[in-house]
């Protein structure tokens, strides 16, 4: 692990806010090996070409796990260097309509980034700035998402927000290399 870089990074943000670019950008800064745990299913084919337009556009110094799920054994395996995790919004979409337990397989997620040998940058939605959803799945889908980035937030060294493109430091400071 390099000396200047955050054990565990948040990126956070709405749909297309460019999280996902500042993600790879901070990753890059890092300047070590590449680890990428995808956690999006291609359901259709509109989501099989958002899925390659990220492999296109992140290039093929990566090493790539798919993981919708199981964080903690993708976090275990991640090569040595530095991983990125996209997104914990898709996982906990995965988690909720698998009925699993979410508080188990999120204390067993915040377990896994707390013991990882490697950094790890977690990107994630900020889904709590428009209106209540009419249903009540979308609403619990609302409410687990702000508990799960309040826990994600809570044991990260350096949270940004992004918004239009330009990430905003929320808590911690920027690796020099990132700057």
């Amino acid at each position: 692990m390099t000396e200047n870089f955050p054990r565990l990074s948040v990126v956070l943000g709405g749909a297309r806010s460019g999280k996902s670019r500042a993600a790879e950008a901070l990753v890059r800064a890092a300047n070590l090996p590449k680890t990428y745990i995808a956690t999006a299913q291609a359901w259709d084919d509109e989501m099989r070409a958002r899925i390659n337009a990220h492999k296109t556009d992140r290039g093929d110094d990566w090493h790539t796990i798919e993981s919708p799920r199981d964080l903690p054994a993708a976090l275990a395996s991640a090569l040595p260097g530095i991983v990125l995790i996209d997104c914990a919004t898709l996982w906990l979409t995965n988690v909720i309509l698998a009925e699993a337990d979410l508080g188990a397989e999120t204390d067993a997620l915040l377990s896994a980034l707390r013991s990882s040998a490697n950094p790890v940058v977690i990107v994630t939605n900020e889904v709590g700035w428009s209106i209540v959803p009419e249903n009540a799945l979308a609403r619990r889908f609302r409410d687990d998402q702000g508990r799960l980035n309040q826990r994600l937030a809570a044991e990260a060294d350096l949270v940004l927000a992004v918004i239009a493109g330009l990430p905003l430091v929320l808590k911690g400071q920027m690796p020099q290399a990132a700057r």
